[in-house]
């Protein structure tokens, strides 16, 4: 069975005086918050993913979304429709090593080895400094 490419669920972003901005998802039972729209729109973004995931990998059932123009909202609240991407998702979870060939100048290698340097840790903590990831 092919997997979802990508899911859209509506939140429900919350707004209260000095509070950080609360995101419900109503088909899916979980919740997150954010200092500000855009903090707020990528944890949901990231909670979205997650739940999803998990669902998918435990074989539950992913339930139908509710339109979007089905969700009332008081004043204070405004219904905003999540978009999450799984394969990337699915990717950043799996953490399985893949061979890379690398070419360096003969004399950085050299000096390399003379120091012990593992390349595959130090080309990782390299990746992770560019794409700013943990």
């Amino acid at each position: 069975m092919k997997k979802v490419e990508r899911y859209f669920y509506p939140a429900v972003f919350t707004y209260e005086p000095g509070q950080e901005i609360a995101v419900v998802f109503p088909d899916l039972g979980c919740a997150t918050s954010g200092v500000d729209d855009d903090d707020a729109l990528l944890s949901a973004r990231e909670l979205l993913g997650c739940v999803l995931n998990g669902l998918e990998e435990d074989g539950e059932e992913i339930p139908s979304p509710t339109p979007l123009s089905e969700i009332d909202t008081p004043d204070n609240e405004c219904a905003v429709l999540v978009d999450v991407y799984m394969p990337s998702v699915r990717m950043a979870q799996k953490n399985r090593s893949v061979n890379r060939t690398v070419t360096l100048p003969a004399w950085l290698n050299a000096l390399a080895l003379e120091h012990n340097v593992n390349f595959s840790q130090v080309l990782q903590d390299a990746l992770k400094a560019q794409f700013h990831v943990g």
